[in-house]
């Protein structure tokens, strides 16, 4: 008997990547959701911002780490135009040339109601070779947009928040331009679905940096109609 036992376990199926990804999905395990709040703070005062992070945060002793980026947004869009492009973000890290590049989707943020702590979207990252962009315009997406953003990451348990500045992408015997007078204050947490009560810790995380900085649900459809308007 136990002979048949060990040539059925040999001869069973080996367990696909797919299977895999099945397998998390059901137990719930894969950080599928993004919770987010915003805000941004005047060049004048990001010093003190980040002398109020660095006694709040974990990585205290070390100090934050820094980062030097470059994003570019793609779209691929439907031939016969009955679909939303789907819109994909690559970014590539300018100071750490050996680091693989990130291929991210970004779904539709859901604000809730009034009482929801943080904006909620859905969010994948996927670590990558430096043919990705060539992948994806094989794939027929184009180019959308690109910037570099430069700045400070600081963790607080599962919580990231980053400060940081974006700037245009300039040619190449000229140096970025920022495209404001202020750094882009970003609190965030990758998680699975259904883990709600990570947003109320958000908030109150939030509340203890006031009033340097109001982060926020930020609503990017109604600042777009109150820019056409």
């Amino acid at each position: 008997m136990s002979g048949i036992t060990g040539m059925t376990s040999s001869n069973a199926a080996p367990i696909t990547a797919t299977d895999s990804l099945s397998q998390a999905l059901k137990a719930n395990i894969i950080p599928n959701q993004e919770y987010l709040l915003q805000g941004s703070v005047l060049d004048s005062a990001v010093e003190v911002l980040l002398h109020r992070l660095r006694g709040l945060c974990d990585n205290v002793d070390a100090g934050p780490e820094t980062f030097d980026d470059q994003e570019v947004c793609f779209s691929l869009r439907d031939p016969n135009q009955q679909a939303a492009p789907l819109m994909l973000r690559v970014r590539k890290a300018l100071d750490a040339r050996d680091m693989p590049y990130q291929l991210r989707y970004i779904g539709q943020p859901d604000l809730g109601d009034k009482n929801r702590p943080t904006v909620v979207r859905s969010s994948l990252d996927i670590a990558c070779s430096g043919m990705l962009i060539e992948f994806l315009n094989e794939l027929g997406c184009r180019i959308e947009f690109e910037y570099s953003v430069k700045g400070y990451m600081f963790r607080k348990g599962r919580m990231k928040i980053t400060v940081a500045k974006v700037f245009k992408i300039s040619q190449a015997s000229m140096p970025p331009e920022p495209i404001s007078q202020s750094y882009l204050v970003e609190l965030s947490v990758l998680a699975p679905q259904g883990q709600d009560a990570i947003a109320e810790d958000m908030r109150a995380f939030a509340d203890q940096l006031r009033p340097l900085v109001q982060l926020d649900k930020i609503d990017y459809k109604r600042l777009g109609h109150m820019a056409v308007t």
